[in-house]
């Protein structure tokens, strides 16, 4: 028996609109997937040759770029930030939208030209210095995993980037949106490697989802 692929999905807000996506494609996971005093990582599907994995976001970039998972459902803020090359990510799935933004103090201006340095909290410090240096900004990038927002007011940024969808979070702290850094949307990744060696199952499973994503949106 071929060794099963193994498709990694990300806990938290993409979860929820992954399932049905994947359920279109004829993918449904066991009845232990949706046991919430469960630990288990590692689940069965309807489909004997394909398991899931469930893991945080960020991780389902790192399982797929390295073969440890041949594909996976993650953002594209996330395959942003990583930029593996391992990474192929062919379809926009359509599902997960938000925005990376940046965000400082409410009434405050963005930062300018006459800016050369500037303090950022954020959970992702590639793309922002990126997107910095791409303004002539040379951005200190403080890296955090959560509580963002409260980094300005005790002082430990002056400006935060994090993923925005309703704003109501940066109110409630007192911030406001600034800029927009990118439109985020989940992709389907793959391994590059899987996707050459395993040419009779992974090809076609993208195809799937290319197939799901137009009937969809038809």
């Amino acid at each position: 028996m071929p060794e099963p692929i193994i498709f990694a999905i990300p806990k938290g807000r993409i979860l929820d609109e992954a399932l049905p996506l994947l359920a279109r494609v004829g993918i449904e996971p066991a009845a232990d997937f949706f046991d919430k005093s469960s630990r288990a990582l590692v689940f069965a599907t309807n489909q004997p040759h394909i398991s899931l994995i469930r893991v945080r976001a960020f991780d389902v970039a790192t399982f797929v770029a390295h073969g440890a998972a041949q594909l996976g459902i993650v953002g594209s803020d996330v395959v942003d930030e990583f930029d593996y090359s391992e990474l192929y990510s062919p379809v926009d799935l359509g599902i997960g939208h938000c925005r990376l933004s940046l965000a400082g103090p409410a009434g405050s201006a963005p930062p300018g030209l006459t800016d050369s340095h500037i303090r950022v909290a954020t959970k992702y410090p590639a793309t922002t210095h990126r997107w910095f240096a791409a303004q002539g900004i040379q951005a200190e990038c403080i890296k955090l995993n959560g509580a963002m927002e409260i980094a300005p007011k005790l002082g430990l940024a002056s400006h935060i980037v994090d993923l925005v969808s309703t704003g109501r979070t940066l109110v409630e702290n007192a911030l406001a949106e600034q800029t927009l850094i990118s439109d985020v949307s989940a992709r389907l990744i793959v391994n590059r490697a899987a996707f050459k060696l395993r040419s009779a199952e992974v090809p076609a499973l993208v195809e799937r989802f290319r197939q799901a994503v137009g009937d969809a949106a038809a």
